[in-house]
């Protein structure tokens, strides 16, 4: 009876990792170490436009979980004094160096190549504040590749960032931003 226990004991972590591993073989991650996310302001006297190709993200088409961080500092404007400002006066990038997103992708079917219209939603962190967002946006499956686009708004003031009063006709208070994040098998 207890060499009976014993194999039945020496079976269980056996099991484990198989259970582990078969779990792990449904979800499928992927990687992005290159994404570009772009933000657009427009005002009424000058538009700003600011781009980062350094995001990088985790996918993982099993649950549809996302996250991706961005460093601040890597925002490149045409004008050297709006990256200035925007790094020192309104995100304080050296206070708050990155943003993160944390949320879930759903109405997809990985086992569908082609474009697919998505919704998403999850946590956005933005100097130093945590707020709910939700976006549409698109997802695409081909040749073991994942790319994810998406458009929305957000509203500075959401996040704590103060636009001097002197300045209101030179930044806007919504700001447009682009998602693009092209995935590769981890």
């Amino acid at each position: 009876m207890q060499e009976h226990l014993i194999i039945d004991c020496m079976r269980i972590p056996y099991l484990v990792l198989l259970i582990l591993l078969s779990s792990e073989a449904l979800a499928q991650l992927y990687k992005s170490s290159g994404g570009e996310i772009r933000f657009f302001s427009e005002a009424p006297l000058e538009d700003i436009e600011a781009t980062s190709t350094e995001a990088g993200s985790i996918f993982d088409s099993g649950t549809g979980d996302i996250v991706f961080s961005i460093p601040m500092s890597s925002f490149q404007f045409d004008k050297s004094l709006m990256q200035s400002h925007f790094n020192d006066q309104y995100v304080e990038s050296d206070k708050y160096p990155k943003s993160k997103f944390k949320g879930n992708i759903k109405g997809f079917d990985r086992s569908k190549d082609g474009k697919q219209n998505v919704s998403c939603a999850g946590e956005l962190t933005i100097h130093g504040v945590i707020q709910n967002v939700s976006a549409d946006g698109t997802i695409l499956f081909k040749n073991g590749k994942v790319e994810i686009e998406s458009v929305f708004n957000l509203t500075v003031e959401d996040f704590d960032i103060e636009i001097p009063k002197l300045l209101w006709q030179n930044i806007a208070e919504v700001v447009e931003v682009t998602v693009s994040l092209e995935y590769k098998e981890l």
